[in-house]
């Protein structure tokens, strides 16, 4: 190939994301301590309550306020609400009128799980289990035979609030649910589809085996423990799980990947990793041109229903409230405002090649993905991002040499999925997915790359200050 080709071929095909000046983009020290303090986020917020709490002493640390509607704001002031403890709204308010539009970041802090059944405490075979109802997308195989640890909160017959944490201390218990030995399951397990060798119901985790001690003769002596426990430690009775919020997670911490330290393994990545990154990008503003929002949702993994979820009124009620204090339209300001929808896509994993389209896939160290489209099929259940609105995107992050790519999740006819971007573009909102490549998406640990964890702050960033 001539001279006068090579250059003919350099102008004309895509040169994105080469590996090298990827790397070359941040100081190793930089990334890692960046990391370091994203899986500690990851260990302090592994429900959704908790990601709030975790949020709120960040937001608290870098000079934020509880929001006042009856108090006046002005450029660089800095504030946050909680609603209903499950979601989250952070604000740095711009030197630009409001009815010019905010730059808004939303990503969601619920992960798939197991939730306990109201009524979750039963005795068998002199074994005390705990009935659980997963949520969101799950394997039930994945959860199987791990640690697991308990998460919640329980309201007491008398109105009082009790904290559960175990399992994530060294010298806390662990739980488990059980699953068949290979002996044994050649006729149970071994011919049934992957959705039926465990069912939603033998996802039961063993809390006991210890009898009560008395000299009575007790029906249910493991259960009796098991609750006499619980009451001496917490106040609890059986009753009480009725008015309880108990989420079984695993218990393992977040740890670096690789003996290049260059991933990151954890739970709830999704979508908690977004929702890290943009905290910490609201966090480095001082006086924004425009008004910055993060919104942290509940709820997205079964659909972003009920009222901390996007697919609610929340987002609207907030930015109205905000106008009231400002004397301006909310209509004008959703028309003129831009979002990112931060929410993670699938990550290429060459061990299972035939379910990605490899040109269009979010690839491990390549920079966050920005999705123009999500949904399934045809797009359905998808926001499409307009031509105008990437094009702006793509001088911003070209401008400042920041390593992304854009893709897709996953072949056209494999599945796909959704995200709240469909909730705040039906706003007027100019709205597009972003997020980083994930490998094993939706398990108990789930894989995301180091690099493209900070990437994702620095976009974050550079879109608050460049949009």
């Amino acid at each position: 190939m001539s001279k006068s080709d090579l250059k003919l071929k350099e102008k004309l095909f895509s040169t994105k994301n080469n590996l090298k000046d990827n790397f070359k983009f941040v100081e190793s020290d930089t990334l890692f301590a960046f990391c370091d303090e994203y899986m500690g986020f990851l260990n302090d917020s592994k429900t959704e309550r908790e990601a709030v709490n975790s949020a709120v002493d960040l937001l608290i640390s870098n000079g934020f306020e509880e929001y006042d509607c009856n108090k006046e704001y002005s450029a660089g002031d800095k504030v946050y609400l909680v609603n209903k403890r499950k979601s989250l709204f952070a604000v740095v308010f711009g030197k630009e009128n409001l009815e010019k539009g905010m730059l808004i970041t939303a990503a969601h802090i619920d992960s798939p799980r197991l939730d306990l059944k109201p009524m979750p405490i039963y005795e068998d075979s002199s074994m005390a289990f705990l009935k659980t109802h997963y949520y969101g997308g799950v394997k039930k195989y994945q959860w199987t035979a791990i640690p697991l640890a308990i998460h919640g909160i329980i309201v007491l017959s008398d109105g009082r609030e009790v904290t559960i944490n175990i399992g994530e201390d060294d010298n806390d218990p662990v739980f488990c649910i059980t699953d068949l030995l290979p002996h044994l399951s050649h006729k149970t397990q071994a011919n049934k589809t992957m959705a039926d060798v465990i069912a939603g119901e033998q996802l039961n985790i063993v809390i006991g085996s210890a009898p009560y001690i008395s000299d009575e003769d007790i029906s249910e002596p493991v259960k009796m423990n098991v609750l006499n426990i619980l009451n001496e430690r917490y106040g609890i009775t059986e009753d009480d799980f009725i008015s309880a919020e108990i989420e079984i997670v695993p218990a393992m911490k977040a740890r670096y990947i690789g003996l290049d330290k260059s991933m990151i393994g954890s739970y709830g990545q999704d979508d908690r990793v977004c929702a890290y990154s943009a905290l910490r990008a609201l966090c480095d503003l001082k006086k924004p041109d425009k008004t910055c929002l993060v919104v942290l949702a509940d709820k997205e993994e079964i659909g972003s229903v009920g009222n901390t979820g996007m697919n609610s009124d929340i987002l609207r009620n907030f930015i109205t409230v905000l106008c009231k204090g400002f004397n301006c339209m909310p209509e004008a300001v959703f028309m003129n405002s831009k979002c990112l929808s931060a929410d993670v896509n699938a990550a290429y994993d060459p061990n299972f090649p035939e379910v990605y389209e490899k040109k269009n896939t979010a690839h491990f160290n390549q920079g966050p993905t920005f999705s123009k489209y999500t949904g399934s099929g045809g797009k359905g259940g998808s926001n499409d991002a307009s031509a105008e609105y990437i094009g702006q995107i793509r001088m911003a992050l070209d401008a400042e040499k920041l390593p992304w790519q854009i893709g897709e999740l996953g072949k056209v006819d494999e599945g796909g999925g959704g995200t709240v971007a469909q909730f705040i573009s039906r706003l007027g909102i100019d709205t597009i997915d972003i997020g980083v490549g994930i490998l094993t998406m939706h398990s108990p640990y789930e894989l995301s790359s180091c690099l493209d964890v900070y990437a994702l702050y620095k976009v974050m960033n550079c879109f608050y200050r460049k949009l």
